[in-house]
């Protein structure tokens, strides 16, 4: 038997049907795939910036960095005919044709046991400078080429506002008195030794008038070695290529020049090529100018 109950009126809302955990994390998928291709889209800008601004800069750097072979050409060695190799880079803007070699009245003039000077009996315009001497100014010895004074006393000046005091110890050397001086070697220590120390007659660069030997004004270490190792030598080692001056026997220079290291012995060659000598590291003037060593009289 069936029993109608009657209920009261209500309102029955539909009821939603649970959301399984796969719909629930739809939403939340979209945002994760959205930002990540934001970042991957910001990851590429980044790159792409990085990369343009690297490949600018690389090429700015070959544009200003040299080549690679013209490094090495300024750092090639020249080897002397007796193989005693000098640092002496390949500049072609300087001009080793400038000057003469061979001409006794030349800047460049080089003198040695194997270049006699021609003729041998040569005498420059000399006069004495405005500098400290170790002789009266009229005597021959205290005078040098005309070419060199005003160097010379710049030199000498500079030195001494740096609290220097140099002084001339022998400067030009006629033939006449070169004779006495190489016999006085020989006499003193024999002529193997004298050759090392000494220019015969005809084949000295004091008779050139462009060669001086310095010492201090005190006469400290006067023409010896320890000349060096002064003050007055550190000083003039340092700065003569400033003023035209070579070292123009260096301690390894001997197979190329025939004479032993002489710290006072400087030579005049004007500034253009004692610069260039000096950033080379001082080889010999034979090796600088590609001309035969001369390591004795033939």
């Amino acid at each position: 038997m069936l029993y109608w109950t009657e209920m009261p009126f209500t309102t029955i809302r539909p009821q939603r049907q649970p959301v399984g955990p796969g719909r629930e994390r739809r939403p939340r998928r979209r945002r994760t795939i959205i930002i990540a291709a934001i970042l991957v889209l910001l990851l590429a800008a980044i790159l792409y910036y990085v990369g343009t601004h690297r490949a600018a800069n690389d090429q700015s750097s070959m544009t200003l960095t040299p080549p690679a072979s013209s490094k090495t050409k300024e750092q090639q060695s020249v080897t002397s005919a007796n193989g005693v190799g000098d640092k002496v880079a390949s500049d072609d803007n300087f001009n080793k044709k400038q000057y003469s070699n061979d001409d006794p009245a030349s800047l460049w003039v080089i003198v040695n046991k194997r270049r006699p000077l021609q003729p041998k009996d040569y005498a420059p315009q000399v006069a004495a400078p405005n500098v400290p001497l170790r002789l009266g100014a009229s005597n021959p010895e205290m005078m040098v080429s005309t070419k060199m004074v005003p160097a010379l006393e710049s030199m000498f000046a500079a030195a001494k506002k740096d609290g220097i005091e140099l002084m001339v110890a022998s400067g030009y050397r006629p033939y006449s008195l070169q004779v006495s001086v190489y016999g006085s070697e020989v006499k003193a220590y024999g002529q193997a030794e004298a050759d090392r120390e000494s220019a015969r007659p005809g084949f000295s660069e004091h008779q050139t008038g462009l060669a001086v030997d310095l010492e201090p004004v005190s006469r400290q270490c006067e023409v010896q070695d320890c000349f060096g190792d002064t003050p007055e030598g550190k000083w003039v080692t340092e700065h003569a290529h400033e003023y035209g001056f070579i070292l123009r026997y260096t301690p390894t220079g001997e197979p190329t020049t025939g004479y032993r290291h002489e710290t006072w012995h400087f030579r005049y060659v004007g500034t253009e090529l004692s610069k260039e000598i000096y950033r080379l590291n001082n080889p010999p003037l034979e090796t600088f100018f590609g001309l035969p060593a001369a390591p004795d009289y033939q």
